[in-house]
């Protein structure tokens, strides 16, 4: 996936921006579009066509302005990046209630890491921005506040809860690219998966695969089971291996078991 970069804008505009504290526009008349509707405007073409689609030309054109009016709103594509990140990273948290039980901290994790999947499909585009930096908007900052509230109570430091939010955030982020790439693919290419694999079967007969025999004994099984693979399952499989290093960590905090295991 090409990649777009977040932070390359003047951070400063971006933080006035995204916290309600840029300065009052200069006298004339009051314009009908705000920084939300151009936001709003970028996010739905990025939803809709990804993040190359996006350009100030066509979100001004989207609102009905004229590209050199969307300047007098928000600097430059950087800045925008920076603003559409924030506005859509309340859904991480999704329906995540603010307070959650320790003693439920699987389950509590589980809906965590299923509000980031359904995140990343809902905008994979947000999959293609890379994010070393920070985006330190209100909307990013609460969904961190109520995901790190999963880890809370477990005497974790503060720290450990920290990475462990980055633990599970970056298995989510690298098990959904998968997916998205599986769309993007097809889109790109006119055949499905499956298409695909019956494409290259017939060829792939005629191969010797005895000097693979392990490889050879998996892939047949799960080539049988699932094709070229289940997505949803494997998902699943490494979300609980997860979790189960995060137990191991959690009860030597504690020194005994912290939950029975379902």
């Amino acid at each position: 996936m090409a990649e777009e970069i977040v932070g390359r804008g003047d951070p400063i505009r971006a933080l006035e921006l995204m916290w309600g504290r840029a300065p009052a526009p200069k006298r004339g008349p009051k314009s009908r579009v705000g920084v939300a509707d151009l936001v709003a405007a970028a996010v739905a073409i990025a939803d809709a066509e990804g993040i190359g689609a996006v350009s100030t030309r066509r979100v001004a054109e989207a609102v009905g302005i004229s590209p050199m009016s969307f300047y007098t709103h928000i600097p430059d594509k950087a800045v925008l990046l920076d603003l559409m990140l924030d506005a859509v990273a309340i859904a991480q948290a999704g329906e995540l209630a603010p307070d959650f039980q320790p003693a439920n901290w699987r389950a509590n994790v589980t809906l965590v890491a299923r509000s980031f999947r359904r995140f990343y499909l809902a905008h994979p585009w947000a999959l293609e921005i890379g994010t070393h930096r920070p985006v330190l908007g209100p909307n990013t900052i609460r969904a961190y506040d109520t995901i790190l509230g999963v880890f809370d109570g477990l005497g974790l430091s503060a720290v450990e809860m920290d990475f462990s939010v980055t633990l599970v955030a970056n298995y989510v982020h690298g098990a959904v690219r998968d997916v998205v790439r599986a769309s993007m693919v097809k889109a790109q290419t006119g055949m499905s998966d499956d298409e695909w694999w019956y494409t290259i079967a017939p060829f792939m007969e005629t191969i010797d695969f005895s000097p693979y025999p392990v490889a050879s004994r998996v892939g047949a099984v799960v080539g049988e089971l699932y094709g070229l693979g289940n997505p949803d399952l494997a998902f699943d499989f490494g979300l609980e291996r997860i979790l189960d290093g995060l137990q191991r960590l959690i009860e030597g905090k504690r020194g005994g078991p912290t939950v029975e295991r379902g």
